[in-house]
């Protein structure tokens, strides 16, 4: 790995302005979307963090960089602790499922629902929630099960979450319900 590299991705902030650049970088050389995929995808190193949040910003633009990967990131999917970089994560499982371009096989939408249930059943973030939600409702247009365990674990009390935490949940239950 390209040390020079690491340490960018290590010295990257929070902000927008510094991922921005690195997402740049990287989408207009693509031999470093590796790097920072091995970067993302090592949970053990404190600055996969940073690595996902520039690897979201680069799955927003150009997400067919992301394909040689996917199998890869299903694979690990579920080793992500941390709300930080689980925020980030569901948001490629979101662009994934989405996207028009990019077909995943059965194998790797099961990985991703698995994982997603058993992050909506232990996060407590809204965000994290909120985008781990649209993905399994997408899901659940396709298989039919998944829309009907989103519907029982939504269903849940949840008068003590945040405020954008039940108006997610509120607004997935209503399109389940529709």
């Amino acid at each position: 790995m390209n040390t020079a590299f690491y340490n960018q991705v290590a010295t990257c902030t929070a902000h927008r302005k510094p991922r921005e650049l690195i997402r740049d970088y990287c989408i207009e050389n693509p031999i470093y979307v590796s790097q920072l995929v091995e970067i993302a995808f090592a949970t053990s190193d404190k600055n996969h963090i940073k690595a996902c949040w520039i690897l979201e910003m680069i799955c927003e633009e150009e997400l067919t960089l992301f394909v040689p990967f996917i199998d890869n990131f299903c694979t690990i999917l579920a080793s992500y602790k941390s709300d930080s970089a689980i925020r980030s994560i569901s948001k490629i499982c979101l662009f994934l499922i989405k996207s028009k371009k990019i077909k995943l096989s059965k194998i790797q939408e099961e990985k991703i629902i698995e994982t997603g249930l058993d992050w909506l059943i232990q996060i407590k973030k809204a965000a994290n929630a909120a985008y781990t939600m649209r993905f399994l409702y997408l899901l659940g247009k396709k298989y039919s099960w998944v829309k009907e365990e989103l519907r029982v674990l939504l269903s849940r009390e949840f008068s003590d979450q945040t405020p954008g935490y039940r108006y997610a949940v509120k607004d997935i239950l209503k399109k389940i319900t529709t």
